[in-house]
């Protein structure tokens, strides 16, 4: 295989000297350790190091891979504009990489052509998941491919390592592939992300697995635990895992500390002999689906009706039958359809009103216009279809109320009205946990500033899953 070696890395700007002062000396095992892994790197005789960060662009949806041809950064957002790095890029590599994504389904997308076509603006420099580490890595190779991680699901990230082996394997190139993320920040009280006792449970048990290899146990860790961590290297650690898929792995954790309440690993992995027992991708994949089918097993009739209505628009075949109608949706009422992908809101329309002959038609309706037609999203593709989640909500009559102290964000959607504007959003919405953060939403789809007398009518829904 041409990856001869993985790594993972924390990234701090504070165990830079000119950036942390006397503070860089309390992390001494992590410098050292992350100098022995350039010296490991280096004398493995890779070519390129491709280094995923979790600090540039973040896509939900596809993995951002810069295809620049030459990486530029310092560290000048934290007082050390003179740590400058210039860095060679085998754009070669990173273009061959997209190829091979691209091949295994996976959503890749330049940030330099999204920049230039001006779909993007972000910085297009380099951040400090690359420049803190690289700093005692010692820059161990000639060129670089700087990946950004995404939210996707696992076996996708995972699945993206596979891809690198095999571009390197393609262009026979001597390739490190190196993940940029620290452990959890809740380790103390008064960490920068606050404290929760379960970050050191998270960090203890990503030790443990990483210094066994354990592939399987690191996919399956808890996502309750994970999210309670407020980690940023899970995900690339995945994705450099992946890598590594049907081969012997010698791993050894050089080092882990957290004196300022994060957690730093750095890590070791070399590969070694094929070894079919270790081919993973297929088991995730056939995981995958099987949830994918459970999900589809549980659903109610109006959410299977949204998906069909959808899946069959995309991909240009006929409306879905659907059936006879249960006597309840035989009625007309307002819907909204929502739509997720990985978590991450993909579209929501809806109607106020009724404007079909009945709570069927009106779902179907929606359904397309949530997945084509929200103007803050493009429309769904076909090889999006299996990774969204729906949900269906049939509206209440809405009434008037006299004040904010008659709304329940859990219980109540609010529509609230000003001159000929009007606004709504539903209730138990994630992250909405108060009447005044309901109302300043719903102004604000509305185009209502904070400040102009407004109607206020409120809602109950029935929502389908």
């Amino acid at each position: 295989m041409s990856i001869v070696y993985c790594g993972i890395v924390p990234h701090p700007p504070i165990m830079v000297p000119e950036v942390g002062g006397h503070e860089a000396r309390r992390v001494k095992a992590t410098q050292g350790a992350l100098t022995e892994l350039g010296r490991r790197i280096k004398d493995s005789g890779a070519a390129t190091m491709v280094i995923i960060t979790p600090h540039a662009a973040v896509f939900h949806g596809a993995i951002v891979i810069n295809l620049a041809a030459r990486y530029r950064g310092d560290l000048g957002d934290f007082g050390a504009p003179e740590v400058r790095f210039d860095l060679p890029a085998d754009r070669e590599l990173g273009t061959e990489i997209k190829r091979q994504a691209a091949d295994l389904g996976l959503p890749v997308v330049d940030i330099g052509e999204l920049s230039h076509r001006g779909r993007l603006r972000a910085p297009l420099s380099l951040d400090h998941g690359v420049t803190a580490p690289l700093y005692w890595l010692k820059e161990p190779v000639s060129a670089y491919v700087v990946v950004s991680m995404a939210f996707l699901p696992l076996e996708k990230l995972y699945a993206f390592g596979v891809a690198v082996r095999r571009a390197a394997e393609v262009l026979k190139r001597p390739t490190a592939l190196v993940a940029s993320g620290d452990l959890s920040h809740r380790l103390l009280p008064g960490a920068p992300a606050g404290y929760d006792p379960q970050g050191e449970v998270f960090d203890a048990e990503v030790v443990r697995l990483i210094g066994q290899g354990d592939v399987p146990g690191l996919m399956s860790l808890d996502p309750g635990l994970v999210e309670r961590a407020g980690e940023c290297g899970y995900r690339t650690m995945i994705m450099m895992l992946g890598a590594l898929d049907g081969y012997r792995v010698e791993a050894e954790v050089l080092a882990y500390e957290g004196p300022f309440g994060v957690g730093y690993m750095v890590a070791a992995l070399k590969p070694g002999a094929r070894d079919p027992d270790r081919e993973f991708l297929r088991t995730f994949k056939e995981k995958r689906r099987r949830q994918i089918a459970a999900r589809r097993a549980n659903e109610s009739y109006l959410v299977r009706l949204a998906r069909e209505t959808l899946e069959s628009y995309v991909r240009g075949e006929k409306r879905p039958d659907p059936g006879e109608i249960p006597p309840e949706f035989r009625r007309r009422a307002g819907v909204f359809v929502s739509i997720k992908k990985h978590g991450a809101l993909r579209g929501c329309i809806g109607t106020i009103e009724p404007t079909r002959a009945n709570i069927v038609e009106e779902v179907m309706a929606n359904a397309i216009s949530a997945g084509t037609r929200d103007p803050r999203f493009s429309p769904v593709e076909a090889d999006e279809l299996d990774d969204l989640e729906y949900s269906v909500d049939v509206l209440g009559e809405p009434e008037r109320v006299a004040g904010s102290h008659e709304l329940d964000p859990k219980r109540y959607g609010v529509i609230v009205s000003s001159g000929g504007r009007r606004g709504l959003l539903l209730p138990d919405i994630e992250g909405v946990d108060t009447v005044e953060q309901q109302l300043a939403i719903a102004r604000q789809k509305a185009g209502i500033g904070p400040d102009e007398p407004i109607a206020i009518e409120r809602f109950e829904v029935v929502r389908y899953r």
